[in-house]
């Protein structure tokens, strides 16, 4: 009687270990985006890119979806984070938006809705509905209408920017708002 016993609670451990395991399963099916399913998928991810051992930046992104093919690319369906920092190890800039892809093959990066681009260093920001990350030639821009707001509280506005990677130069096309006469 002892071993029915045994063999009867060792079978129900077995069936409660392969149901939990089947649960897991359905937590991790694929995940459909606009119609498409990624070849990968990954949650709560942190990217960090470096150059001879020191960090450059860290992207933050709540879902990154990877897509193989002619034309492979990554995006970021619920938003970014990206932090860079300076040749000392200081947080040079953040760039946030509600989406991001990045194409491998063109190696540009184009955030959009809502994108938010900070100079943590001189606390100015540029608000827009899309930037691109040139990554070949380092540097970002913008070809739609920017929100500039200076230090001192300024706003400006205008048809776009051109910057460096980091954010720490930038210029403004056809600048228009309040100016300080020792910004001219």
């Amino acid at each position: 009687m002892k071993i029915y016993i045994k063999n009867a609670i060792t079978a129900i451990v077995v069936m409660a270990f392969f149901v939990a395991c089947s649960e897991e399963f359905k937590k991790v099916a694929p995940k459909e985006f606009e119609g498409k399913f990624p070849e990968e998928s990954a949650d709560d991810i942190e990217i960090v890119f470096s150059d001879s051992g020191r960090t450059s930046f860290i992207l933050y992104a709540p879902i990154l979806n990877k897509y193989t093919g002619d034309n492979p690319y990554m995006d970021f369906p619920r938003g970014i984070k990206v932090i860079s920092f300076d040749e000392r190890g200081f947080k040079q800039s953040v760039l946030t938006a509600d989406y991001a892809i990045s194409e491998e093959q063109t190696m540009r990066m184009e955030a959009s809705k809502n994108v938010i681009i900070t100079d943590l260093q001189k606390n100015e920001s540029i608000e827009t509905e899309q930037i691109i990350w040139d990554k070949r030639n380092k540097k970002i821009y913008s070809i739609m209408e920017i929100k500039q707001i200076k230090s001192d509280g300024t706003i400006n506005y205008g048809d776009g920017f051109e910057a460096d990677e980091r954010f720490t130069k930038y210029t403004v096309r056809n600048p228009r708002g309040e100016m300080i006469a020792e910004d001219l």
